[in-house]
């Protein structure tokens, strides 16, 4: 069965979904099943992976009991478009509703290694599916002044699924995105992150670079478009390996797929 990672942030703008779209190239290239959700009505990680936009079904059919999930995956993504607002509003109505998406994950998660879920820039219902649909919680952070607060406010969500839907769920740490740890405003954003959550941040933190947005407009993974920057991703790739423990083949490809984007970028 797979292990589900539900990557989540209090707003939009932390490359969160860059995150799960590059963890996930990172291990498919190393030997690993991935199967991304997007759980965003904006369906930015959709477009990531060349959904069409007017793909069907979707997770919204998913949600509102219209369709099966092995249905809906499109080359093991399973898509989002605007549609899930509006699935948003009718699951709001159904029982046990914050059981949807893990009662629809639970028959295709058996062909993965590791499912990724991608949220909405927002602590709503959603989100609320996608953590009680997890196994661990991976919060994405920007280094700017208030990352603190909003760290601690998805860390509120986590803690109340946790106490009220799904005691299992773990959090697995914070990593801080966007970053440009040449600033003193970032270095400090990192050290009131470690000041707070010690060993829950990421040793690895992704850098600040307007080529993220490049690949992403050029349909290009970063880790063939700028290999310098997809070395801070392949490293926290074996990070989140680490904590979840086991995978060790795969870790040690990471690591080696690590090293050597380090030394093609120092040379």
């Amino acid at each position: 069965m797979a292990v589900t990672i539900t990557v989540l942030s209090q707003k939009g703008g932390t490359g969160k979904t860059t995150t799960v779209r590059t963890l996930a190239d990172a291990y498919r290239r190393n030997g690993l099943e991935v199967l991304c959700v997007d759980l965003d009505p904006q369906g930015n990680l959709s477009d990531y992976f060349d959904v069409p936009p007017d793909a069907s079904p979707t997770v919204a059919d998913l949600l509102a009991g219209q369709a099966r999930a092995a249905d809906a995956v499109f080359a093991d993504i399973l898509p989002a478009n605007l549609r899930l607002a509006e699935a948003e509003l009718v699951l709001a109505g159904k029982m046990g509703r914050e059981l949807t998406l893990k009662r629809g994950l639970r028959e295709i998660k058996r062909g993965y290694d590791l499912v990724l879920v991608d949220c909405p820039p927002s602590l709503g219902l959603l989100t609320v599916n996608a953590l009680v649909a997890a196994d661990h919680a991976l919060i994405t952070s920007e280094a700017e002044y208030f990352s603190l607060q909003g760290v601690e406010q998805a860390l509120e969500v986590v803690e109340l699924v946790r106490e009220s839907l799904h005691p299992d769920l773990e959090w697995m740490g914070v990593v801080l995105n966007i970053a440009d740890m040449r600033l003193v405003h970032s270095r400090e954003a990192l050290r009131s992150l470690q000041e707070r959550f010690g060993e829950k941040v990421f040793d690895t933190a992704i850098r600040r670079s307007v080529r993220y947005a490049e690949s992403a407009e050029r349909g290009v993974s970063i880790l063939d478009y700028a290999p310098h920057l997809g070395a801070d991703y392949l490293a926290l790739a074996g990070e989140v390996l680490a904590r979840l423990g086991g995978f060790e083949e795969a870790r040690e490809r990471l690591s080696a797929s690590a090293s050597s984007s380090a030394i093609a970028s120092s040379a």
